[in-house]
């Protein structure tokens, strides 16, 4: 397969057009439409429906792209590990995190690290944990930050604090200072994170070692939208009280007693095993893991997390 013909397909379907394709690959509009036609006369199949606005991928091109992605995430990983190894102070890190983590711990890390390694550039993804590991897998992180359960036959984990999970509520909920029973919490009692959230999988988890099942009543993939949707309401939402600890410092929100159940969950860094890292991640997998000075990252988290 010639690559050129490769690349120029990747980014036409990235952009979504034959022109915007051009315009990413700074060529001309019909050179790179020469190219996916002697890519698909290669392969003998259509990649691209030609639509009146733009071009949709058919499905031997979604299948292609799936592999494109792969190839040239491969190709970034190789060519910035090279640069590091012949010396250049630079580099490239791609890092995925789970939401939690993501917007409430790792901005900070990233702080201090680029502090140390200014010339390093670092593209972080906030997401969720099911997400980041399938990002891993693909070669697409570099490292992971997640607080749901992962698969540790294919990743490498570097523990860096704990959190717990709480049912939370406006502070002038008719339920704070009760103490509650789980089973009425199971049946669309409470708004929970999406289907693939670290959060959610832990709860769910907890219920079934009691032999429940929780149905929530919403599922809402962002965790401030989550707190306004509480503060505007009298629902209840089983959220990380590292995420609100802001929320119930100023006494906005209040933690919600369930009888016989404390959820806690192990926050970790994850990498893929088998992949030699480049200097860059092996330096904030350092800085994470303490290892080259006393006051690091791992201090910084586990004074961040309240129940750590």
């Amino acid at each position: 397969m010639n690559f050129t013909h490769l690349y120029a397909f990747y980014e036409v379907a990235r952009a979504g057009g034959i022109s915007a394709g051009a315009e990413r690959l700074r060529v001309s509009q019909p050179a790179v439409t020469r190219e996916i036609r002697e890519l698909e006369d290669r392969l003998g199949l259509a990649l691209f429906d030609r639509l009146p606005r733009g071009v949709a991928l058919t499905e031997a091109g979604h299948m292609l792209f799936d592999y494109a992605e792969k190839i040239f995430a491969l190709a970034d990983a190789a060519q910035s590990q090279l640069k590091e190894l012949a010396g250049l102070d630079a580099g490239h890190m791609r890092i995925g995190a789970s939401a939690t983590v993501g917007v409430y711990l790792v901005p900070d890390l990233l702080a201090r690290f680029s502090a140390r390694h200014p010339r390093v550039a670092v593209d972080l993804t906030v997401t969720n944990t099911e997400s980041v590991e399938a990002g891993l897998r693909a070669l697409k992180f570099t490292l992971g930050f997640v607080e749901g359960p992962f698969d540790d036959s294919i990743l490498h984990a570097c523990p860096i604090g704990r959190d717990e999970i709480a049912v939370i509520a406006a502070a002038d909920h008719p339920l704070c200072g009760a103490t509650i029973d789980p089973s009425t919490l199971a049946d669309r009692a409470v708004i929970m994170r999406e289907p693939g959230s670290g959060t959610r999988a832990i709860v769910e988890d907890a219920y079934a070692q009691r032999n429940l099942h929780i149905e929530p009543l919403m599922s809402v993939s962002d965790t401030e939208a989550i707190k306004r949707l509480l503060r505007a309401s009298r629902s209840l939402a089983y959220l990380s009280v590292l995420s609100v600890k802001d929320e119930l410092r100023r006494g906005l929100l209040r933690t919600i007693d369930v009888a016989g159940m404390h959820i806690e969950r192990q926050l970790h860094m994850v990498w893929l095993k088998g992949r030699t890292l480049s200097p860059s991640g092996r330096a904030l997998v350092d800085l994470v893991s303490a290892r080259d000075e006393a006051n690091t990252a791992r201090d910084f988290f586990e004074a961040t997390c309240p129940s750590a």
